[in-house]
């Protein structure tokens, strides 16, 4: 099984900042722990913090991966172009957010993802990226 996690803009800063909400552990560190936790599968990890390069990256996975795991960040809000390349290609993704959008901004509450996903994991943390792996590993 090949899945690739895709973490949007200022998910790089992850473990300095807000850390209230989103923690004091840096992906890094964090997928790190998650390649150990599930080393009988080949998973990935990219991230920027440019729109067109999660859309490049998308197009380049999206036909020979069997799951993308997008936390697109801010542009989960904004980017119908991010939208548009999630919904082209045929590899499932799921959206996933640390925080609980639903109780954050009114401008949160909204995804231009969530319709052309498999579903949908927030609030729960880091741990949010676990369970979507499970997910896909229980559809083999």
């Amino acid at each position: 099984m090949k899945l690739i996690i895709v973490n949007g803009p200022n998910l790089n800063l992850l473990g300095i900042r807000e850390k209230e909400i989103y923690g004091d552990t840096s992906f890094e560190e964090y997928f790190q722990t998650i390649k150990n936790k599930f080393s009988n599968i080949d998973l990935e990890f990219f991230q920027s913090n440019h729109e067109g390069e999660l859309i490049e990256k998308i197009q380049e996975i999206g036909f020979s991966y069997d799951g993308i795991i997008i936390n697109a960040g801010g542009f989960t809000h904004t980017s119908v172009a991010l939208r548009d390349a999630i919904a082209s290609v045929e590899t499932p993704a799921i959206e996933v957010h640390i925080s609980n959008i639903l109780t954050r901004e009114e401008f949160r509450k909204k995804s231009f993802l969530s319709d052309v996903c498999k579903g949908i994991i927030s609030g729960l943390g880091l741990k949010g990226y676990e369970f979507a792996i499970d997910y896909f590993l229980s559809q083999k």
